[in-house]
């Protein structure tokens, strides 16, 4: 009975301590409340760096051994990060955050808009963009990715239809490395099931095909209704270039697996639909301009950054989304260029710019981590 009487002792204890703990921390905040309205009048930045590491430094030595020293580290680092957090909220409250270089709108003109997407005629960004600007468009397409990034850059087009995720085979690496590298920014999303069909010439039935075209991904992704049938395999560019190879050899021994939008284009009949096993496969696409503008009723906000490669860096990032209230939901990661081991990250997350959690997360995270871009609000 004794050991569980000495169990409370001790609780009761630690109880008074960390009523202790909480005064001295509500005290502490009040200080740095005083902190921030001198820095507001004088001007001067939230986060100091040295002045940080000479603090986590001296209050280490205060410790007597190695473990209490990295624990000390550990919560006096979260101590200094609300302190920032709630001078950037007093920041925001004072009208200090500054603008964001980004323009409001009501809604994007695409009356008159010319359109660049990667692939061919009858390719699944084709299909994306007329969903997104209607079949009227006036559009070109262009060989790569790279292509079409440039293109909006330059002027020759206003937006770009570009795929970023698919909900099977992942994220598009290359265009989430264009994202960083072009002064080019996300303001719309189309999202389109992909549905892959068999496709023959006119007249053409399942019993005349003895050859297969398409891109090696749809032809895996085919595979389980492929193995039904000995067929030669053959890989081709993209889907859309494999549907006109079928419709300009005019042969009904060839088929073509591609969509139903390329079939219409190039003149192809259906022979089957849905032969790919995934009944849920989808892919998002990003509409790209070279202005840096968002829609007013946009709910999603697209980041990058990079964070120095020591232990805790992300984690520090995050907690801004965490402390404004704001939900994260997407995280990639993409090795920096020439740099081992090191990352940029790239985060969605919910929320307009014209809101103040935002504003107040993205400030806090400009000053924090290195080479914060916003990629668009949409």
């Amino acid at each position: 009975m004794r050991g569980n009487m000495d169990l409370l002792e001790l609780r009761d204890k630690l109880d008074v301590i960390d009523a202790q703990i909480v005064e001295l921390y509500e005290q502490r905040m009040e200080l740095c409340r005083q902190v921030a309205e001198y820095k507001i009048r004088v001007g001067k930045k939230v986060f100091d760096k040295q002045r940080e590491l000479e603090k986590l430094a001296k209050v280490r030595s205060l410790t007597h051994n190695e473990f209490n020293s990295h624990g000390v580290e550990e919560l006096f680092e979260q101590i200094m990060s609300m302190s920032r957090k709630l001078q950037y909220q007093l920041l925001a409250d004072n009208g200090s955050l500054g603008k964001l270089p980004f323009i409001g709108v009501d809604e994007l003109d695409t009356k008159k808009a010319r359109v660049v997407f990667q692939g061919a005629e009858g390719a699944y960004s084709q299909a994306a963009m007329m969903q997104y600007f209607g079949d009227q468009v006036n559009s070109f397409h262009v060989d790569t990715f790279r292509d079409a990034m440039a293109a909006i850059e330059e002027g020759s087009a206003d937006f770009a239809v570009l795929p970023i995720e698919n909900s099977t085979a992942g994220i598009v690496n290359e265009i989430y490395d264009l994202l960083q590298e072009y002064e080019n920014y996300i303001v719309g999303e189309q999202i389109i099931r992909i549905e892959h069909c068999l496709l023959g010439v006119p007249g053409a039935k399942m019993s005349d095909i003895r050859t297969v075209y398409s891109h090696p991904q749809s032809l895996m992704q085919s595979a389980r209704f492929l193995e039904n049938h000995d067929w030669q395999q053959i890989s081709m560019q993209n889907n859309a270039f494999a549907a006109k190879k079928v419709a300009d050899d005019k042969d009904k021994t060839q088929a073509a697996i591609a969509s139903e939008h390329a079939g219409k284009v190039y003149g192809l009949e259906v022979l089957q639909r849905g032969v790919n096993h995934s009944g849920t496969n989808s892919t998002r696409f990003i509409i790209v301009t070279n202005q840096k503008i968002f829609q007013k009723d946009a709910k999603k906000v697209s980041i990058c950054f990079e964070v120095p490669h020591e232990s805790g860096s992300l984690y520090h990032m995050l907690s801004h989304f965490i402390y404004n209230n704001l939900n994260m939901t997407k995280i990639e990661s993409r090795p920096i260029e020439g740099r081992n081991w090191e990352y940029r990250f790239f985060i969605d997350f919910e929320g307009n710019l014209a809101d103040s959690a935002v504003k107040n997360a993205l400030r806090g995270l400009r000053d924090e981590a290195r080479n914060m871009k916003i990629l668009g609000n949409y």
